[in-house]
Parts: C-alpha cells; sequence; structure tokens
C-alpha cells in the first residue's frame, strides 16, 4: 500500500507540473500582450497539445516528478531547469523545421512567447513546489501533537534554548513560561514569556497548563540541585529533558535534537570530572600504544580517547570476537585508520610475545579482566588464569621488552577482598608491585576505581532491560552501596595516571560519594515515568556470593597522598617482601592447572591474608587458614 501511495503522488505530481506547463503557456501570450487576451485563441489548443506532449516526455526522460515535493532541495530545482530547458529547446527546434520544409504552415509559435513560457515555466514549476513543501509543513504541523513545556533556567543557555525549539518544527514545542532561581527574575518577560519561581510549580499549575516537560537549560549547574530540581519535577509527573554542555553543542549552536531525556549518568551526586591535560598528550603523540581488553567497556573508551590523539599506532586485543569487530567498525566509521584489532588472549603468552615482537608497542594499557564476581566465585581457576596469569605475561613481556609505560586497570574489589575476583586482582596488583620495584626500564603504574556506569553487567543496564519488560527490579539488598563514575571519566583519569609517577604507585580516583543501589532503582524507575511502587516494584534478591554491602578503595594499612590532579591519589601501601611473595605468585600461576578449586582459593588467601570470604561456599575455608 506505501509503494501504491508513494507511485500515485509521483503520477500526480506529474500531472500538476503539465497543468501549470500549460498555464503557462497562456499567461506567456496575455504577457506578450500586454496582459490581456487580445489574441486569437482557437491557435492555443493545438499549440498546448503539442507543449504538454513535449513537456511529458521532457519530465519523463528528466525524472522531475519523481522527487518528494516535502524535501524540495536544490535537485529538484536543477531537475526542473533542465526539463523546461528540453521543452523549449525541443519546441524552437520543432518550429524552426516547420517553417524550413513548411510541414504546416498554420502552425507557428513566436519565438517571444517561447522565451517567455520558458521563464514563467520555470518559476512556476519551482515556486508551486516550495508552495507545497510549506503547506505541508504547515497541515503536518497543525496535525502534531503540541508539546506543552517549562524551560528551568532564564538565562543566556535558557534562551538560546527558547530559540533552538522555536527553529525546531518537528518538535512543536509550545513554551508556556520560564523557570530560575534568580529572584530578581521572577515575574519578569522573556519575549512575552513569564519567568516563575520554583515554588509556584505545583501540580495544580502543571495539570492547569497541561505541561507535559521540563527542560533544564543551566550550564555548569551543581550535582546537588540538579538532583534536587529533577526531584521535584518527577514528583509533578513530568518528563525531565536536560541541555547538554556548551562544549557539545554543534558548530556553537544548540540543536533542539541535542536536548535529551535526562538520564540517570547526569544524576551522580558529584561534579563531573574533567581533563585536558597537554602532558597525556605529549606521552601518546606519535607512540604505539598496545590495549588489551580493547573490546570490554573501560578498554573499548580508552581506545577511543587514544585515537583522539596522534598516536603512531593503537594495538587493540581482545579474545571476544564480535565485540572486537564491532569496535573496529566504529573506528573505521570515525575515520580512524592508525590502529590495527587482533583476536588474541592474554592467556596466550606465545601470541603475545608475537604481538610484541611484531608491533614493538612503547605503552601498554591492560583492561582485560575477568570482573563479573558471581560468576568467579564459581571458576577460580578462570580467574586465576586471566586476572593473574594474564597480567603476569603482559607484564613479563613489558620488562622483556623493555616498554616505557605499563598501567594496568585495577578494581575497587580487590580492596580486603570478599570475593575470587577481588582477590585475583589484588594478587595481580601485587606483582605489579613486586616486578615494578626490579624494573629498570619499565614504569608500571596501577589504577584503582569502583563500578562504572553502563559497563557490560552493570546495574544500569539490567535495571533498564528490567523496565522494559515491566519489572521488577533485582537488587541484592536494601542497604547495599558502590561508588560509580562514567566510562569516559574513569578512562580519562587512567590516561592521566599514566603519566604519573615514576613506577611502582596505585593510583586511586576520587569517586565522590557511594550511592546505594536501591536509590538508583527507583529513580530510575522514576525516569521512565512509572511510579515505585505502583507501576514496577523493587525485589530485594539477597546477595550473591562473595558479594560485599559496600566497596572500598583503601586496604587495611593503606593511607592516600595528593597528585597534582585533585581526583587522582596516591595508595600508600605497607611494605612487604617482594621476593618472598612473588615467588608464590609464581608458584600459583604455575601449579594451579593441577588444583581443584578449593586449593586455589587457599592458596590465594595466602598470598591475600585479608582476603575473607562472603557469603560464599569458601567462607570455611577462612578457618582453615
Amino acid at each position: 500500500m506505501k509503494a501504491l501511495n508513494k507511485y500515485a503522488s509521483r503520477w500526480i505530481v506529474f500531472a500538476i507540473d503539465i497543468f501549470l506547463i500549460c498555464f503557462s503557456f497562456i499567461l506567456a501570450y496575455s504577457i506578450r500582450f500586454d496582459i490581456s487576451f487580445n489574441f486569437d485563441s482557437s491557435i492555443l489548443i493545438p499549440q498546448i497539445i503539442i507543449v504538454s506532449i513535449i513537456a511529458a516526455i521532457s519530465f519523463l526522460l528528466i525524472g522531475s516528478y519523481k522527487g518528494v515535493i516535502r524535501h524540495t532541495g536544490t535537485k529538484d530545482v536543477f531537475n526542473v531547469f533542465i526539463g523546461v530547458t528540453i521543452l523549449s529547446g525541443t519546441l524552437s527546434f520543432i518550429i524552426v523545421l516547420n517553417q524550413l520544409f513548411k510541414i504546416n504552415e498554420g502552425f507557428t509559435i513566436p519565438k517571444s512567447i517561447i522565451l517567455i513560457h520558458y521563464l514563467v515555466s520555470v518559476f512556476v514549476l519551482i515556486i508551486s513546489r516550495y508552495v507545497f513543501k510549506s503547506f505541508y509543513e504547515v497541515i503536518s504541523t497543525e496535525l502534531e501533537t503540541i508539546t506543552n513545556a517549562l524551560i528551568y533556567g532564564a538565562g543566556d543557555s535558557g534562551i538560546i534554548t527558547y530559540g533552538a525549539l522555536n527553529r525546531e518544527r518537528k518538535g512543536n514545542y509550545q513554551i508556556l513560561g520560564f523557570i530560575d532561581d534568580n529572584k530578581n527574575k521572577i515575574n519578569k518577560k522573556i519575549d512575552r514569556i513569564k519567568i516563575y519561581d520554583i515554588s509556584k510549580i505545583d501540580k495544580e499549575f502543571i495539570e492547569r497548563n497541561d505541561i507535559n516537560e521540563v527542560i533544564i537549560s543551566i550550564q555548569k549547574i551543581k550535582p546537588s540541585r540538579l538532583l534536587e530540581i529533577t526531584d521535584s519535577l518527577l514528583a509533578l509527573n513530568v518528563e525531565v529533558k536536560i541541555v547538554p554542555p556548551l562544549s557539545k553543542w554543534i558548530g556553537g549552536d544548540l540543536q533542539a535534537n541535542q536536548i535529551k531525556q535526562i538520564n540517570i549518568e547526569d544524576l551522580l551526586d558529584r561534579d563531573q570530572i574533567l581533563i585536558d591535560n597537554p602532558i597525556v598528550q605529549r606521552e601518546v603523540d606519535n607512540k604505539i600504544i598496545l590495549v588489551s581488553g580493547a573490546a570490554g567497556s573501560i578498554g573499548s573508551e580508552i581506545s577511543r580517547q587514544l585515537s583522539l590523539y596522534n598516536c603512531k599506532l593503537i594495538v587493540l586485543i581482545d579474545q571476544a570476537e564480535s565485540p572486537l569487530y564491532d569496535l573496529q567498525q566504529e573506528l573505521i566509521q570515525n575515520g580512524i585508520t592508525n590502529f590495527v584489532a587482533i583476536v588474541s588472549d592474554v592467556r596466550d603468552r606465545h601470541k603475545i610475545s608475537r604481538i610484541f615482537k611484531k608491533y614493538k608497542p612503547q605503552r601498554v594499557f591492560h583492561a582485560a579482566a575477568y570482573k563479573h564476581v558471581p560468576l568467579m566465585e564459581k571458576s577460580p581457576y578462570e580467574a586465576i588464569k586471566v586476572n593473574v596469569l594474564g597480567t603476569k605475561n603482559l607484564a613479563d613481556l613489558s620488562i622483556e621488552n623493555k616498554i616505557e609505560r605499563f598501567v594496568m586497570v585495577s578494581t575497587d574489589k580487590a580492596v580486603n577482598p570478599t570475593n575470587v575476583m577481588g582477590a585475583s586482582k589484588r594478587i595481580a596488583e601485587l606483582y605489579i608491585s613486586c616486578i615494578s620495584k626490579k624494573s629498570k626500564k619499565t614504569k608500571f603504574t596501577i589504577t584503582r576505581f569502583g563500578n562504572v556506569l553502563g559497563s557490560n553487567g552493570s546495574v544500569i543496564p539490567l535495571f533498564k532491560r528490567q523496565i522494559e519488560s515491566g519489572g521488577p527490579l533485582t537488587v541484592t539488598h536494601k542497604d547495599i552501596t558502590r561508588y560509580f563514575m562514567t566510562i569516559p571519566e574513569a578512562c580519562s583519569l587512567v590516561l592521566e595516571a599514566g603519566t604519573m609517577g615514576k613506577g611502582g604507585e596505585i593510583y586511586i580516583f576520587d569517586m565522590g560519594k557511594s550511592v546505594k543501589i536501591f536509590e538508583i532503582a527507583k529513580r530510575m524507575i522514576d525516569l521512565s515515568g512509572l511510579k515505585y511502587p505502583e507501576d514496577i516494584d523493587i525485589k530485594i534478591t539477597g546477595l550473591r556470593p562473595g558479594e560485599k554491602l559496600y566497596e572500598e578503595l583503601l586496604a587495611d594499612g593503606e593511607n592516600t597522598t595528593n597528585t597534582y590532579h585533585d581526583k587522582i591519589m596516591i595508595a600508600k601501601a605497607e611494605k612487604f617482601d617482594g621476593s618472598i611473595l612473588k615467588s608464590k605468585i609464581d608458584n600459583l600461576s604455575c601449579d594451579f592447572n593441577q588444583l581443584d578449586n578449593r586449593d586455589i582459593v587457599l592458596l590465594m588467601k595466602d598470598i591475600v591474608p585479608e582476603y575473607v570470604s562472603n557469603n560464599s561456599e569458601f567462607e570455611k575455608l577462612d578457618k582453615v587458614s
């Protein structure tokens, strides 16, 4: 049916074009005779028939009728111009031919009429298309539902937002008011639109004015204030949207389609971390960089951020073929060519060694790891093989190949671990600390941070899927808390930390305040336009094996010292005998193939004494160790 309508509309355009050509021909005669009809009208009929036939053939050849009228552009104008030019040229040729060979002595069209008709036809056909286009836009706008909205912020950003929405036809916004916290602006008007105090915006106001959306347009708003405003507006059953930061405006101008629904990432109760450090550029420009785990959440974002610099080559390795392919295609789509994507496994020392020998990287960002706590609790063998042996392979090869800098991505779950995953990452940290003391050429850096919003397997994507399926949302404990930052923030700090220190340091990131997962779940329900518990409930499922109620960034006996960056600190660890510890880790890496899960965990607890299992089958081993 759509195809039928499509072709039917084309023939309607074709018929209208022929009609306008005939109308223009009559108008040309009228103009020629001083805007009158003082001419022999009997000669018009055969002439109009000839003109119509030639016009039909010309338009069919050029296809000027095929353009979508509501999308009329320069190409359509050009097609009209060519079509009418062919018509006039052919008509002139026929007239000259008739005069030379006297085929029909009674048939002739003055040259002045052909010229006038040519000019009038081009004008009329082009104007008609833009008239129909404008008419369509007016009709479609009238038929669309009007969105009544308020703009929160009556400053420069709010006024620019108002202008952008007025220019946008598709959204069909009607701005009914501004809201501002500045008491001096209250009750004043912008373009005859009143500015209100937030205290006046209640349920009665929303219902009386049928408000659908509130758009927050305040640059550099404090996170706590944004959270407060959003909570108050969501309670009024309106959709809350937010204007992006000035730095993200396209070409310095705000476009209406950049105004997005506010999401949970916008509501982290802390200031966004912004880094613009020329040292990072200096450290990676014209360098060959290797990124392990490049297809994962952290590894892929590190790769994206590195692609913005002038790296000589970025070597991306990951054992996950499909995600690595997706990253490869994304970078190609963005015009990035200075990279190579290799399917490889950090557990395969021989293959990784060949990669080092072939590409000769100068810096390594090690993000490859198994990270899911419940899965690793059932698979200590795999946790050791990837998180410990994989790290050991890369670190040892970095020393052998005289890599300048090795940066390991760790986790807050490595601090006073209560699970296999966290303990395996802590062992990896300890191994890096051991070998960094003896490394003369390679500087080793460890970065440690908490959860990242939106990463594979994190609660945010899980909650989104559960909301889409109608709930309930699942939270393991009502009081469970986690530290959060966005993936881009975490990765920019990893790159920053990779320029610091003399080697051997553990850098921890300022994650702000820990957040209750239960509160995130409730807020995500509100952001989706639903209500807890009326529309979607939250189910408490109980702590999973190895899971903590809260995470820590510092281990027992650790404290911090500041760096030049206020969001990055150095964890000062207790002193330990590196040779003994390295020997234990070497033995674990060699012997774990012959051990069962119980014995592997016992060895892990021997290396990491603070590892105390929680809600796990391995709890009984704590008494043994």
